[in-house]
């Protein structure tokens, strides 16, 4: 096991004790890290359950299947790739998107400096609020794949560090839902933060979980005058975008595609930019979509993992686009219960949810 303080067993808060290569970095920078169970006296240990991972690591690891594999090819690859990945990294950090997502689990043991950590006692049924990506995880089996949820039943352990935030799951929602909600938790608080009375918005993946979670909350933060404008892709994401009834208008266009983007933004909000963006597609190569939909020092807010914020930065620079980018920051001061409240406080929501994330 990596080393942690001189004479003692507690181990860095940030959890730099468990990296193995490269050493001086971070854990979620690390190739690998240490992933046994023997846990520092700072951490805690977890009975794992359910691995729900980044919707763009998901998409990625689906898309490198072999050509027309059925629904049990794909359960079949999606188990071996997880399994490949934590095998070799001590993590599920997908090595091509580079992100992680989450976990669902029980507390097997506390470290005896953080026992009864936020209220939590062993035993507890717990959702973690830190990436995978940074998250010692040992994997004995992958039992169930979840396609449509982007979900993965597992059998195995893994460690918080002392920074590490997580959630005593609710008693009043299920399993599967709450999960979705917590993994998404930081994208409907910054949209609190970001949207004000009367903006505009533009939502990129309005149909999916976090799109949903957005265009609500920009429409309680813009007001009942201000313009919405909703793009969701698909037949099934368009139906839960429209029956949630959050946006004025609901276009259908590919996100990758910037004009096209920016010239159903300025025909459905009287030809003008909107004055904040959110995006939330799991797709690369919608960052330019984003950034031409928004007004001159209008904020755009990168939410999805696909993001390249590389082409966001020059893109904006190559179009003479003075537009506020934001990093989605997962984290947010008080982001899950915002989020659980959310769900409880809006019944269409919910619903709309529930139907997504049955059992």
């Amino acid at each position: 096991m990596a080393q942690g303080l001189p004479g003692n067993r507690i181990g860095c808060p940030y959890g730099t004790h468990r990296v193995i290569t490269p050493a001086g970095v971070l854990p979620q920078a690390a190739w690998r890290i240490d992933n046994s169970t023997e846990i520092f006296d700072n951490e805690i240990l977890l009975d794992v359950r359910t691995l729900n991972i980044d919707a763009a690591s998901f998409k990625q690891i689906v898309s490198s299947a072999p050509p027309g594999a059925g629904k049990k090819e794909l359960e079949e690859h999606v188990a071996a790739t997880v399994m490949k990945i934590v095998s070799e990294r001590g993590k599920m950090h997908n090595p091509v998107t580079g992100s992680g997502g989450m976990l669902l689990g029980t507390i097997r043991e506390f470290g005896s400096k953080v026992r009864g950590a936020r209220g939590a006692r062993t035993g507890d049924l717990v959702a973690t609020l830190v990436s995978l990506s940074l998250t010692p995880l040992r994997l004995n089996a992958v039992k169930r794949v979840d396609l449509d949820k982007d979900q993965v039943d597992v059998e195995g352990s893994a460690v918080l560090f002392e920074t590490g935030a997580f959630a005593v799951m609710p008693k009043d929602m299920g399993e599967r839902l709450a999960l979705a909600l917590l993994d998404v938790a930081g994208a409907p608080t910054q949209t609190e933060r970001l949207v004000h009375p009367g903006d505009s918005v533009l939502v990129l993946g309005a149909g999916g979980k976090s799109g949903l979670l957005c265009s609500a909350v920009a429409r309680q933060k813009a007001g009942p005058n201000a313009r919405i404008i909703g793009l969701a892709h698909g037949p099934a994401s368009t139906a839960r975008a429209r029956a949630l009834g959050a946006a004025d208008v609901l276009i259908s266009a590919d996100a990758t595609n910037a004009l096209q983007v920016m010239e159903e933004v300025l025909k459905h909000n009287d030809g003008k930019k909107v004055d904040v963006t959110i995006n939330c597609v799991n797709v690369p190569g919608t960052e330019m979509a984003s950034i031409l939909s928004t007004r001159p020092r209008g904020k755009v807010y990168f939410f999805s993992m696909a993001t390249s914020f590389t082409a966001a930065a020059l893109g904006a620079e190559g179009v003479g686009a003075d537009v506020d980018l934001i990093i989605g920051n997962g984290y947010a001061e008080g982001h899950a219960e915002r989020v659980l409240g959310l769900a409880r406080s809006d019944a269409k929501l919910r619903g709309i949810l529930e139907e997504m994330f049955p059992g």
